[in-house]
């Protein structure tokens, strides 16, 4: 399986793992010095963003994927997603998005984890 397939497993995975509330995978498919950048500029560690979705601040309930675009150079890439989430967060109704992300990847003992996630709106 090429890198870039590999890659967009890894981002269609994390969406899997985040309707679930899949602990165990979400701390699999993110680097241990993962950051996610929200719409809003707030910045979670990889345990804060997995705690929040276990605790139901982040409450994801589906996702459709659209499109992916990926670079891949060694041992890194790029990925921007966009997909139709729907979700309630911090507190709010459930709404949907049409969310990007727009992703860094390492490669880590032959295994592709996200390092780095700034979400927008398109």
């Amino acid at each position: 399986m090429s890198a870039e397939a590999q890659i967009q497993n890894v981002y269609i995975q994390m969406y899997e793992a985040m309707v679930a509330k899949d602990r165990k995978a979400l701390e699999l498919l993110h680097d241990d010095d993962f950051v996610l950048t929200h719409m809003t500029g707030t910045r979670q560690s990889k345990q804060e963003y997995i705690d929040a979705i276990m605790d139901r601040t982040l409450n994801y309930y589906s996702a459709t994927h659209e499109d992916m675009t990926i670079t891949v150079t060694g041992n890194k890439a790029m990925m921007e997603g966009h997909s139709i989430v729907n979700a309630a967060v911090y507190g709010g109704g459930k709404h949907t998005w049409h969310l990007s992300l727009r992703m860094e990847f390492i490669q880590r003992n032959g295994q592709w984890k996200i390092s780095s996630s700034r979400a927008s709106t398109y």
